[in-house]
């Protein structure tokens, strides 16, 4: 099974850090940066055991036919990953197509 991610989610993860520190989420942006590493890593590793349910009309924008899954990372965030599944040659493809936290979309699911 492997797991990837479209470059706009890619460039996302690399602005997550100074987002979450300028904003004042974390004090320190190492502290900041370990968190959306350690997202991408959970991500990465996770997605293809989690359970997944198909993805509500409104994220069709995103891409077709996808599913999504729920990551939560503290007791006030979570976050919703948004992908197509594929099998080519017997080996499953994940591809990340959107990601969002409940803050932002939560009324959409």
């Amino acid at each position: 099974m492997k797991v990837l991610f479209l470059p706009e989610i890619r460039a996302y993860f690399e602005e997550l850090s100074l987002i979450l520190y300028e904003k004042e989420y974390f004090g320190f942006f190492e502290d900041a940066y370990r968190y959306a590493d350690d997202l991408f890593a959970e991500i990465e590793k996770d997605l293809p055991n989690k359970s997944k349910k198909p993805a509500p009309e409104y994220f069709e924008k995103y891409g077709k036919g996808m599913h999504y899954t729920s990551f939560k990372r503290n007791k006030n965030t979570t976050w919703y990953v948004f992908f197509n599944s594929y099998r080519q040659d017997q080996e499953m493809f994940y591809l990340v197509r959107f990601l969002s936290n409940n803050h932002r979309i939560g009324k959409y699911l």
